[in-house]
Parts: C-alpha cells; sequence; structure tokens
C-alpha cells in the first residue's frame, strides 16, 4: 500500500536531547518531506490537534502532565482517526503494551532505533491506520445495511407503515401483554372504497401519494401505544393496544372514517375517498392474531354491504356470510368460461298504447352444484372482487346480439336497457368499449340504452358528465336508474344528458300505505315531463299501481304485472304477439294469476 509522504507530525517529548535526535532523522535529505511540530506537555498536544490537522503523532509516555496509558487516551480522544506511535524507555515493556491495547499502532523504544527503523515504523503505522479505518467504515456500512434490510422487511416501502409480518408480531406481543394483564385489544380492517378506480383514471403516482395521505391521517388517528399497517393494496389494518370498552374502538374508527373522506389535495387534484372499516375485539372475537385479523376483515365485509363508509363489528354470523360469499367468488371466477350466465329480458309497456317499447336485460347465474344464485348475492360479489367488469362487457355484448337479431327477424324491440355497474362507469375506456361492442353486433347506438344509478352519476360528477356527452353524441340513450334513492340533485339532473328516468320499484311498491311515496311519484313524473323525459315506473306489480300511474301520465312501466323477465324466446314471442294477458300477482300465495290486462 503505498502512501503520500507525510506532511504533518506531532511530536509531543519533553526530552530536549530525545526531540533534538528525532527532528534529525526527520530533516535527513533522504527522508521524507516532513513539516515537524514539537510541544513538551499533553495539554500542549491537545491544544494544537484541536486547532490544526496532524498526519501522526509521536508520543512519549513519559510527559509531566500525563504518563503511559492516560497520555494515550487523551492523544486518541484528540485525534481519534490520527495514528499513534509511542516512545518509551528500555524498561517499559508493559507500559508500551498497555498504549497497544489503548489505541497505539505501534511503539518505539528510545535509544536502540535508527532513522530507517523509525521512519519504516510510522510508515507502517499509517498503514495499518488506514486499513483500520477502511475496515471500521465497512463495519458501520454493513451494520446500516443489515439496519435498512431489517426495516426493509418490516415495513411497506411506499407508506412507511408496519408491514404485515411485523404487525403479526406486534399482535402477538399485545395479545400475550393483554392476556397477562385482562385487557382488551382491538384490531380494525380498513379497506378503500373506489380507489381502484382513481388508481386506473388518474395514474398510479396519483394512487401512491394518495395512499401515503391516507397513511399519515391514519397514524394521526390513534396513539403512539397503537401500530398501523398496510397490508398491502389499499388495506390497512390497525392494532389499538388496549381499550377499555368496545365505544372505544367505535370512536377510533369514527375518527378514521372522517379523516379518510377528507379531501385530498394531491398534483392539482381534489381527490375524494372513503373507507369501510370491521372491527374485532380480543378475546372475545378470538384468542390468536390470524383469527382477530381475519374477523375483522369479515366485518369490513358486512361494512362494505352495508353500503360502504361505515364501521361493523364482527358478529359471529359473519362468519357465514363469509363462507357464502368466498363460495361465490370462487364460483365467479369460473362462470364465464363455463359458460353459467345467461340473460332474461323483461318487457317495458306504453301505459297508453300497451305495446312494448323494449326490453331490459337481467343476468343469471345457474351454478352448477347450487342451482339458481340471486344476482342480489353475486352482482355485489362480483363487484367486491373486480369481477363486474369482464361480466358487464359479456352481459353488454350479449344484449347487443340479441337485439340486433331481433331487429333482424323484424320484431318491434323499440330499445334494449342494459345496467352498468359504477366500476364500468368509471373506466376511462368506458365510452370506447362500448362502440366498439355497437361495431361489432352491428346494432344501431339508438337502440341501446345504458342505465346508471344516480350514486354513480353524482360521484365525480364532472367526469360522469364528460362521459355521459360522448355516449349521447354516438347515439346512445342514457336512463337514470332507481331514480329518486340517490342524490336526486335537480342541477345536475338537468345538466346531464339523460333520456329516461326510471322511478325506482319501492316507491311504487309503498303508494298504497305510504301517501309520501305517492308524492314522490307524482313529483318525478311531472319533474320528467317538464324536462321532456321519460318516465318508467319499475316494479308494477297491481291493477291499482297501474291505474294511478296512468291517471297521472306516466309514459311507461314495468314489473310482474306484465311479465316476469323470460328467456329469449319467450320474449321473442311476446314481441311478436304483445302482452295478452299479463301476469298479475293476485297477492295470496305470490303466484302469478291469468287475469287480463285492459290498458285502455
Amino acid at each position: 500500500m503505498s502512501l503520500t509522504p507525510i506532511q504533518r507530525l506531532l511530536l509531543v517529548e519533553d526530552n530536549p536531547h530525545d526531540a533534538f535526535f528525532l527532528r534529525r532523522i526527520f530533516n535527513a535529505p533522504d527522508a521524507p518531506s516532513t513539516e515537524v511540530t514539537h510541544v513538551t506537555r499533553m495539554s500542549e498536544a491537545e491544544h494544537h490537534l484541536a486547532a490544526r490537522p496532524v498526519d501522526i503523532i509521536l508520543l512519549d509516555l513519559g510527559l509531566p502532565d500525563s504518563q503511559g496509558a492516560e497520555a494515550v487516551r487523551r492523544a486518541h480522544a484528540a485525534a481519534p482517526h490520527v495514528p499513534l506511535v509511542v516512545l518509551t524507555g528500555l524498561a517499559d515493556e508493559a507500559v508500551a503494551a498497555q498504549a497497544l491495547r489503548e489505541g497505539a499502532q505501534d511503539h518505539v523504544i528510545k535509544g536502540q532505533v535508527d532513522a530507517r527503523g523509525l521512519l519504516r515504523v510510522i510508515r507502517y503505522a499509517r498503514e495499518r491506520k488506514v486499513m483500520q479505518e477502511a475496515l471500521l467504515v465497512e463495519k458501520e456500512r454493513a451494520q446500516l445495511t443489515a439496519i435498512k434490510m431489517t426495516h426493509s422487511a418490516q415495513h411497506d416501502s411506499l407508506t412507511g407503515l408496519p408491514n404485515r409480518t411485523l404487525f403479526n408480531d406486534r399482535l402477538t406481543q399485545a395479545i400475550a401483554m393483554a392476556r397477562r394483564n385482562r385487557k382488551n385489544i382491538a384490531v380494525l380492517f380498513l379497506d378503500l372504497d373506489g380507489f381502484k378506480h382513481i388508481n386506473d383514471s388518474l395514474g398510479h403516482s396519483v394512487g401512491d401519494k394518495l395512499l401515503q395521505s391516507i397513511a399519515r391521517r391514519l397514524v394521526d388517528c390513534v396513539r403512539r401505544s397503537d401500530t398501523v399497517s398496510r397490508q398491502g393494496g389499499d388495506e390497512f389494518v390497525v392494532l389499538l393496544a388496549e381499550v377499555e370498552h368496545s365505544e372505544d374502538a367505535a370512536v377510533t374508527a369514527r375518527r378514521m372514517l372522517e379523516s379518510v373522506a377528507a379531501a385530498h389535495s394531491i398534483d392539482l387534484h381534489d381527490l375524494h375517498i372513503t373507507t369501510s372499516i370491521g372491527v374485532s375485539v380480543f378475546p372475545d372475537d378470538g384468542l390468536e392474531a390470524e383469527l382477530l385479523i381475519r374477523n375483522a376483515d369479515t366485518a369490513m365485509y358486512q361494512a362494505k354491504e352495508n353500503g360502504r363508509q361505515n364501521y361493523q363489528f364482527f358478529k359471529p354470523e359473519m362468519n357465514a356470510r363469509a363462507v357464502e360469499r368466498h363460495f361465490i367468488e370462487e364460483g365467479l371466477r369460473r362462470a364465464l368460461e363455463r359458460r353459467e350466465f345467461a340473460l332474461h329480458y323483461q318487457p317495458k309497456i306504453d301505459l297508453k298504447s300497451g305495446r312494448i317499447t323494449g326490453a331490459e336485460a337481467l343476468i343469471r347465474w345457474t351454478h352448477p352444484t347450487r342451482g339458481a344464485v340471486s344476482p342480489a348475492d353475486f352482482i355485489p360479489a362480483a363487484e367486491a372482487c373486480g369481477l363486474i367488469r369482464p361480466i358487464g362487457n359479456w352481459v353488454l355484448r350479449e344484449a347487443c346480439k340479441q337485439a340486433r337479431a331481433w331487429v333482424d327477424a323484424g320484431l318491434p324491440l323499440g330499445t334494449m336497457a342494459v345496467n352498468v355497474s359504477a366500476m364500468e362507469f368509471r373506466d376511462r375506456n368506458f365510452p370506447d368499449g362500448v362502440f366498439s361492442i355497437l361495431d361489432e353486433t352491428g346494432l344501431d347506438p339508438r337502440t341501446l340504452e345504458l342505465e346508471l344509478t344516480e350514486s354513480v352519476l353524482m360521484t365525480r360528477a364532472d367526469a360522469s358528465e364528460a362521459t355521459l356527452k360522448t355516449l349521447r353524441a354516438g347515439g346512445v340513450r342514457l336512463a337514470i336508474d332507481d331514480f329518486g334513492t340517490g342524490y336526486s340533485s335537480l342541477s345536475y339532473l338537468i345538466k346531464f344528458p339523460v333520456d329516461v328516468l326510471k322511478i325506482d320499484q319501492s316507491f311504487i311498491h309503498h303508494m298504497a300505505a305510504n301517501p309520501g311515496d305517492t308524492s314522490i311519484v307524482t313529483a318525478v313524473i311531472g319533474m320528467g315531463r317538464s324536462l321532456r323525459l321519460v318516465v318508467v315506473a319499475e316494479g308494477v306489480e297491481t291493477k291499482d299501481e297501474l291505474a294511478f300511474l296512468r291517471d297521472h301520465d306516466c309514459d311507461e312501466a314495468q314489473g310482474y304485472y306484465f311479465s316476469r323477465p323470460v328467456v329469449p324466446q319467450q320474449f321473442r314471442e311476446l314481441l311478436r304477439t304483445g302482452i295478452s294477458p299479463p301476469h298479475l300477482l293476485d297477492g295470496s300465495n305470490g303466484e302469478p294469476s291469468r287475469t287480463p290486462v285492459i290498458l285502455s
């Protein structure tokens, strides 16, 4: 190893004869160019080292103000990174050995060293010090790496929160402590509502920043003794290390719901998102970490099913629903490829002429072992697990193919209505997908009617308006489904380019018993007529309901009074012959009667 010549040497020696001999060695013509500073006391050496850097220290161990190991310690403290060679007498071997243990690089016995030997000792001392420093740096780097690696193994790289592994460890420790102290702990499982849409529409960079913003807010909602972790994706799990009562967990859950829902300002976007929370409590809901997390997850799904942006405590009966949901989700993943889905069609009737004005396509699923599965069960499951898009795409394509087939057969179809889920509608490529299917099937866009709920349209209303205008410009008809159950904003109803209002069947069913629902139906009909929209009443089942709707100039209706949803062959026959006689529920056992219906 080669070093640059010594430039600065500090000689600490109180004997003038020894100092003169040493200085003469360094001033020799063949010696390396050396700047020698000579001091006689340790205090002077400390003062010099504090003021100026040196390359090596040559230290006598018999100074007036410091001797032996103490002198070495003081020199090392004043200049910890400077190599040190000590000067000892012939009988001072023990002192020299102690000096080496204290950090000196080497020692020289006065009177027994020549110039060549002294210079060699100093050069080797510098080389060993350089190697020691390098090894120390490498050791520190290795230790730091082991600490970056340990942290990475236990923390989420995006948010910096504890990950699943560290959370499980802390939860296990908290359970052990709670068991000893007979305390309660709570686990909160959070899943964001609609995060995938933001991620897909605005990009992963915005999505990542949103997750970081949410992580910070969740941490602000808990105590330092609690743990907020990111499990992956848009799922977070929180450990409340000690709770006196279940209401304590409820307070935290409500705080989190409110905090997450407040606008997030990210890259010039004001983003709005909500979360659903499930809560489990030790020891009532489980004695082990895995079970507590699983039960909190189960309760979170219940919160989703209850309308989202709420929290639910775990209840044992939720497990049965979780098993059922898992069964449905697993079945849905195979249903498309196994062709287990089918479309049934329910007619819409013009209340003045009695003619069929169109059909609504309704999906049905026949499971190979379970048989018929209700849409009320599998549609929410499909939305929750992300399968609603391929299923919705299949429904749209099949409905358009069927509509084209009836039109080609010369049958008076009118319009084909297809329901669109929130996840489908919020996809930025949704209009392109619709027009692609229309081109593929050859169906006139004016024959297609897309039904969307108010809640879907009012979430990010500006983006909804743009999508609706794109679809409308391409000739597609647009309907607001279940009108009256959502936001019901008149300003946006005027703003949105829609063609049809569909009155939710709950208002129709309750008209006889609840005058308020009668007023709502009347108001919607009047609003629709003033805006020149077609008003369709859903779920009509009785002659009295029909009479009321006709008396108040409702345009169209659909429901069991006219026909249940039927298979394509039966609907083809309805198009050919008309509705005569329609089905009427007699109210006694739910079975359809054959009482003829006269519309005029």
